[in-house]
């Protein structure tokens, strides 16, 4: 069997962690440096995929739906998003690293079909936490996929984004009847309930990293 290659290396702002792109054949892996985990696999993206279907079907009605994804990764959540949404829509990516944004446009880019060539796509680049704050009423979906869920692993920072605060920046962002959807890695009850404190309404949806039935079991919130 080949062998993973490292064919490019990103430092995350404001850690100095480093990431690692990989790639064996048409297999794309993506790893922090010095650990042997995987943070993804383009290969296991089933999970990143519902996380955008469960969220853009709640807003299919809308006329000019704009949709704010945080964190580009392999591009799966941004390209899921693209084929439920209609020709009218906005989808803005925020992605902190500059170098994932380079990637996706390079070899990357084809594992999800390349959906940053499409003209619906907006990349920001930087903390989606900036978007949050400043985009009052903006979005009709929120879909937020920076880390490994309510406990950080690549950057402590990210915690911000599951705090009451956070919550609420989110919820601010949010237009009338707009949702909300988090990814991770495992379950978490305590935020289920966080949501609830706030206000939303709450779904904890269990999905599979690979397909139904098959792979890693992660959770995606949804509130509205």
């Amino acid at each position: 069997m080949a062998r993973f290659t490292e064919i490019g290396t990103a430092t995350i702002p404001g850690k100095g962690t480093q990431l690692r792109l990989l790639q064996r054949n048409d297999e794309f892996s993506i790893k922090i440096a010095g650990t042997t985990g995987e943070l993804m696999n383009s290969r296991l993206h089933g999970s990143e995929d519902a996380l955008a279907t469960l969220a853009c079907e709640r807003i299919a009605d809308q006329p000019e739906p704009h949709v704010l994804i945080g964190g580009l990764g392999m591009g799966f959540t941004l390209a899921a998003a693209l084929a439920s949404l209609g020709q009218s829509a906005t989808v803005t990516v925020a992605e902190l690293v500059p170098e994932v944004e380079v990637w996706n446009r390079g070899p990357l880019g084809a594992a999800a079909g390349n959906p940053l060539n499409d003209p619906r796509t907006r990349v920001h680049i930087g903390d989606v936490a900036e978007l949050l704050r400043s985009g009052d009423g903006a979005y009709d979906a929120i879909l937020l996929d920076v880390d490994n869920g309510p406990e950080g692993l690549t950057r402590k920072e990210n915690n911000w984004l599951y705090t009451p605060a956070g919550i609420a920046a989110a919820q601010r962002a949010l237009r009338h009847e707009g949702v909300l959807a988090y990814w991770s890695a495992g379950p978490e009850p305590a935020f289920t309930e966080r949501l609830r404190r706030a206000g939303f309404a709450v779904e904890a949806v269990v999905v599979r990293a690979l397909r139904p039935g098959k792979g890693a079991r992660h959770t995606i919130w949804l509130a509205w």
